[in-house]
């Protein structure tokens, strides 16, 4: 079953438990900063385990300490709630990293 582009309120409400995520050209956008190259690497590679069970796939840039991350879901024409969740893990993956 293909996944149902969000409406604009539904985004809106999901992004209030997203503080960090903002929309930009129609994706879920939010650029991660980490101490070093090392610690942005190991972020990608750990959460591109968890992206590849998800089968949904980011759309990420690494510059040094730095991961852009953009999301959607290109099947439904923009953002669904796969996108949400793979948000959500970014997150979390982020911050078991940060401490």
């Amino acid at each position: 079953m293909a996944a149902k582009k969000l409406s604009d309120q539904e985004i809106s409400q999901a992004l209030q438990g997203l503080p960090e995520w903002r929309v930009e050209n129609e994706k879920l956008h939010r650029d991660f900063k980490f101490p070093d190259f090392a610690h942005a690497f190991g972020f990608m590679t750990a959460s591109a385990i968890q992206i590849e069970k998800r089968n949904h796939h980011p759309e990420w840039l690494n510059v040094y300490n730095r991961v852009c991350v953009e999301l959607t879901t290109h099947d439904a024409g923009g953002i669904t709630q796969k996108d949400i969740e793979l948000a959500t893990m970014l997150d979390q993956m982020a911050a078991k990293l940060s401490r």
